[in-house]
């Protein structure tokens, strides 16, 4: 082991202290080490250490990453999904860094890590595993939209499995764990939809068009899909158009998002922007009138109001669970998929001072 090794190990064992000001210069010497850092001594350790003591530290430090030294930490988490043992912490520090969208993001399109995480998706049999993966895929598709050229049907056959899985739970996980899953399938349904319409819309005709998948479809597709708008895409745009990488040049990620939300007739998934330019509120709709000053004749009684769209929405859920959004089922995890689930969702929404679509 290099002196170099041996110092940043002893440094790491004081990274987490209680004292603030020893844990401050620790990660200033981190940092500094980082940047001279040229064979990735450093970075290696630093992912060595979180995969063993899940250190936020560790995410603090390795979120300021720049290129070119993003290849060797894409490498080194490329490694942790390989391995069985680490799969999950290497989800999990994933999750942590893509939320903080760093410059460096978009070379995931086309690195072997986005390849690890769809065979992850597509092969393992771990649900907390499973659900990690889909949360960071879900986080992960507005950031690199131009991956659909080349991994379009890897997404779909992901989709088509964690469906089945929700639905036929092969693996006799808990159905608490199955409403996670569920939960998690549901917005990525709500991603691929908003973002690949026609070419989701095919491959849904075909998957579940075969007899062994209709159970499924009942199930689980067919509600979501009553939950949604007919996209314009599927009238305007075309399955080559969708996949054209250029088509991608004009958005970021919070329009990406917004978009996707456009589409949605579930109030809890639509975009928070289209509410607020409704004509009014529901809840204000009801508010009674002001009393005039003057005494009016008696009136006969006026039918009661409908109750609001929100009132009586139906959930795409199987009737034994509750609609669970990402907003209110991270909460009801037990900690290890809560601290998973949480970090990976607050991607999803953008801060909201940018859910005005940016004018283009």
């Amino acid at each position: 082991m290099s002196k170099e090794q041996v110092s940043i190990n002893e440094l790491l064992l004081s990274l987490d202290s209680s004292e603030l000001q020893e844990a401050e210069q620790v990660r200033a010497a981190v940092n500094q080490q980082l940047s001279t850092d040229r064979g990735g001594a450093v970075l290696s350790c630093l992912v060595e250490h979180y995969l063993d003591s899940s250190s936020p530290q560790v995410v603090f430090l390795l979120s300021s990453i720049r290129e070119p030294h993003h290849k060797l930490l894409l490498e080194k988490l490329n490694e942790s999904l390989s391995r069985p043992g680490s799969r999950l912490a290497g989800l999990t520090l994933l999750g942590h860094l893509i939320r903080k969208q760093p410059p460096w993001v978009h070379h995931m399109s086309r690195s072997a890590l986005l390849a690890s995480l769809l065979r992850c998706l597509k092969t393992d049999s771990d649900i907390v595993v499973l659900i990690s993966g889909v949360l960071v895929l879900i986080t992960l598709l507005p950031m690199i939209p131009q991956a659909g050229k080349q991994h379009i049907y890897d997404f779909f056959d992901v989709f088509g499995r964690l469906a089945s899985w929700s639905f036929r739970n092969p693996g006799h996980v808990p159905v608490v764990h199955l409403v996670h899953l569920h939960a998690g399938v549901y917005s990525l349904f709500h991603r691929l939809y908003g973002m690949f319409p026609c070419n989701f819309i095919s491959y849904l005709r075909l998957h579940y068009s075969m007899k062994e998948n209709l159970d499924t479809f009942q199930e689980v597709v067919k509600p979501m899909l009553e939950h949604v708008r007919v996209h314009p895409e599927l009238v305007t745009g075309t399955q080559d158009y969708e996949l054209d990488p250029s088509r991608w040049r004009c958005y970021e990620v919070h329009d990406i998002v917004i978009e996707c939300s456009r589409v949605s007739l579930d109030p809890l998934e639509s975009s928070c922007e289209e509410d607020l330019s409704s004509s009014s509120l529901p809840h204000l709709d009801y508010l009674p009138a002001p009393q005039s000053p003057t005494p009016s004749p008696p009136k006969s009684p006026a039918p009661s109001p409908p109750l609001p769209v929100m009132m009586t929405h139906q959930s795409p859920l199987p009737p034994a669970s509750p609609l669970l959004t990402p907003y209110h089922w991270t909460a009801c995890l037990a900690p290890p998929l809560r601290m998973i689930s949480c970090l990976s969702w607050l991607c999803l929404v953008p801060p909201r001072c940018l859910w005005r679509r940016r004018r283009r």
